[in-house]
């Protein structure tokens, strides 16, 4: 502390203060060096410890990288709108940081889950996206660098949607796009359009759902239902395969949901009625056939996972919770009432899937953020479909 002491170094509290008239400051690759303004010079070397620091991990969420007309790197904060010259990242250096495996629970954001990750060269499409979990999923996906596609029914919502991504980052490379579930002739134009910009297709999130609705026929002669929640979706995915498969490694996320397990889709003697899928007017209830597309979600996800996993397409269906912020029960009040009333007493969960490829499967990791498992729903629901069939 002598030698410290007659060179001027000692004046401060801490081992790793800077001293009077030094500055820390860091290169583009996060090495951090020294400038010592009363000597006109710069080091690597911390003029105290002697160590050499690098700046740990990717920039925080809100925060972006430039370089000012002199060739100095400085850090802009879009959510607080300022500038620095200092890395915000300097709190966390090599020696300092201790690397812990990640732990989500009911208070992780959709945003932490992709903290640090780069997805400047990934296309999403996510249906259903300008509202919900599926808005989420696409702003969370968009913030992080992906071409995001909002391939919703309708349009003037769509763009409202990009409205607000783009307001949180006006780099955002986000879009909306005309797609229609309940018309299979608008689901073959919107591939058609989708193949017409020659990108690849990286994840594919099949969101967009409808329930508690009532009975009615598509323009294809289809329930509602089933039409919107499942064989849209079904054709979507047999119409963009192939863009899937050329972009492989590639992901179709299915979002399905738990209340698959109250139904089943076959008759007395034990084989698949497909009648069940598209019922009558005098045979339709608006819960079962909900349920009845979901666990066709399931079956079909699995089978295409079975058959594109050999060509580097994996396919996950998942759970997003019972009692989600979204507008899915519009239709009907009961359905609302219970949400309102079950949500304080939800208890959140994580649910983890298969990796794509060599890296995270982001797609189930961002809509599965939002999954809850509520016992008093599940008996709710299943007490009252039981009572309306029997």
């Amino acid at each position: 502390m002598a030698a410290l002491k007659y060179a001027g170094l000692d004046d401060t509290d801490s081992e790793d203060e800077l001293p009077p008239g030094w500055e820390e400051r860091t290169t583009k690759d996060g090495w951090v060096y020294y400038a010592n303004h009363d000597e006109m010079k710069t080091q690597w070397e911390h003029p105290k410890t002697g160590k050499k620091r690098r700046c740990a991990g990717d920039l925080p969420y809100g925060w972006e990288q430039e370089t000012d007309d002199k060739g100095q790197v400085f850090y802009v904060d879009h959510i607080n709108k300022r500038t620095t010259y200092f890395d915000p990242r300097q709190a966390f250096t090599v020696e300092d940081v201790q690397q812990k495996p990640k732990r989500y629970d009911g208070n992780t954001s959709a945003l932490e889950i992709l903290q640090g990750r780069d997805l400047s060269d990934r296309v999403v499409v996510i249906t259903g996206a300008n509202s919900g979990i599926g808005f989420e999923t696409a702003k969370s996906f968009a913030l992080h660098g992906a071409h995001v596609i909002l391939a919703c029914r309708n349009k003037a919502r769509a763009s409202e949607a990009v409205s607000l991504i783009l307001e949180e980052w006006h780099k955002a490379k986000v879009e909306a796009m005309n797609l229609d579930l309940a018309s299979l002739t608008s689901v073959r134009e919107f591939a058609e359009a989708f193949k017409a910009k020659n990108l690849p297709l990286h994840i594919l999130v099949c969101n967009a759902a409808v329930c508690t609705q009532p009975w009615r026929l598509t323009e294809d002669g289809l329930e509602s239902t089933f039409q919107i929640c499942h064989l849209g979706h079904f054709y979507l995915v047999q119409c963009l395969q192939d863009v899937l498969r050329r972009s492989a490694p590639a992901r179709v996320v299915v979002v399905s949901s738990e209340s698959h397990r109250f139904t089943d889709l076959v008759d007395s003697c034990g084989k698949v009625d497909l009648a069940l899928l598209s019922p009558p007017k005098k045979d339709y209830w608006s819960m079962l056939a909900y349920n009845r597309s979901k666990l066709c979600n399931i079956l079909f996800s699995n089978e295409l996972h079975r058959r594109l996993s050999p060509y580097g397409v994996t396919s996950n269906a998942v759970h997003p919770g019972n009692m989600m912020y979204t507008s899915i029960h519009r239709s009907w009040w009961l359905m609302t009432l219970l949400f309102n009333i079950a949500r304080p007493f939800t208890k959140s969960m994580i649910c983890q899937s298969q990796p794509c490829g060599a890296k995270p499967c982001l797609g189930c990791q961002i809509v599965t953020f939002f999954a809850t498992k509520m016992l008093f729903f599940s008996v709710v629901q299943e007490y009252i479909i039981t009572s309306s069939t029997s």
